[in-house]
C-alpha cells in the first residue's frame, strides 16, 4: 500500500514538472517572439532614419500603406527621391515588406503595387518574390516556435490527425503550396501560420512560396505601373487575370494527378 502511494506521488510530481516545463517553454517562446518584434521595429526605424531629411508636408506620407491613397502618396514621395537615393528606397521597401509578412500584418499588396510603380518589372518581381519568401519563412519559424506548442498542448488529437495527413501527402506538398499561393482560397498569412503547426517542412514551403507568389505578384506589379489611376487594390484584378491565375493553379496540380495515375497503373 505504501509503495502504491509513493508511486502515485512520484507520477503526480513528474506530471507537475512536465506542466511547469511546458509553461516555462511557452513563456520563453512568447518572450522570443516579442524580442524579435522589437528588433524588427528597430530595423524599420533605422531604415527610416537613414532616409534623407523630408519636408514637413512629406513626413505625413512616410507611413505603412493600408489603403490605395496611402500607396499613391507614398509612391509619389519615394519617386522624388528614387534617383538620388535608389538603394535606400529599395532597402526601405525590402525591410518593410519582410516585416509585414513576418508578423502577418496586412498591407503587403500595396507594397507589391508600389514596387511596380517605382522599379523596372524584373527588379520589382524579384523583390516581391524574395521578400514574400523570406517574410513567410520567418513567420513560419515564429509560428513553429509558439503555435505548435499551443496546438499540441490544447488540441493534441487534432494536431496528430493533421500531421498524419501531411505525412501522407509529403511528396506533393510543393505542388499543393504552389496551388494555395496562386489562389485566394486561403489568405497568405493563414498559410504562413498554419504550415509549421500541421507539419509542412520548410523547404517545400519556402520554394513553393517564392514560385507560387510570382503569378499574382505580376498582376499587382503591372497594376502599379498605372498607380495614379487606381481607386482601390481590387482594381488591380480583372477577370482575365483571375482566370489566368486559376488555370496556372490547376496546372500546378497536374504532377500530383500524374503521380496518382502512375501509382494506380502499377499497383
Amino acid at each position: 500500500m505504501t509503495e502504491c502511494i509513493s508511486q502515485m506521488m512520484c507520477e503526480k510530481a513528474l506530471h507537475n514538472t512536465k506542466d511547469t516545463n511546458g509553461e516555462t517553454s511557452t513563456r520563453r517562446a512568447v518572450l522570443t517572439v516579442g524580442l524579435i518584434f522589437v528588433a524588427s521595429l528597430i530595423a524599420l526605424f533605422y531604415v527610416y532614419m537613414s532616409f534623407p531629411e523630408l519636408e514637413e508636408d512629406e513626413k505625413r506620407h512616410m507611413k505603412l500603406p493600408f489603403h490605395i491613397e496611402d500607396a499613391k502618396n507614398l509612391g509619389k514621395l519615394l519617386e522624388r527621391y528614387k534617383d538620388l537615393y535608389y538603394f535606400q528606397v529599395l532597402a526601405g521597401l525590402f525591410v518593410t515588406y519582410i516585416f509585414l509578412q513576418t508578423f502577418a500584418i496586412p498591407g503587403s499588396i500595396f507594397l507589391s503595387i508600389l514596387s511596380g510603380f517605382l522599379f523596372r518589372f524584373p527588379i520589382a518581381l524579384l523583390l516581391v518574390c524574395t521578400c514574400s519568401a523570406i517574410g513567410a519563412t520567418l513567420c513560419y519559424l515564429l509560428s513553429s516556435l509558439l503555435g505548435r506548442r499551443l496546438l499540441y498542448r490544447y488540441f493534441p488529437e487534432k494536431a496528430n490527425e493533421w500531421t498524419v495527413t501531411v505525412v501522407k501527402h509529403r511528396d506533393n506538398l510543393l505542388y499543393y503550396m504552389l496551388f494555395l499561393r496562386m489562389t485566394p482560397l486561403l489568405p497568405n498569412w493563414f498559410i504562413n501560420l498554419a504550415s509549421p503547426v500541421i507539419g509542412v517542412p520548410m523547404m517545400p514551403f519556402t520554394i513553393g512560396t517564392f514560385l507560387g507568389v510570382a503569378p499574382p505578384s505580376i498582376v499587382a506589379i503591372q497594376a502599379g505601373q498605372t498607380l495614379h489611376k487606381l481607386t482601390s487594390s481590387s482594381d488591380a484584378w480583372s477577370w482575365n487575370s483571375i482566370i489566368t491565375l486559376c488555370v496556372l493553379a490547376l496546372l500546378s496540380l497536374l504532377p500530383v494527378l500524374y503521380k496518382q495515375k502512375l501509382k494506380q497503373k502499377f499497383e
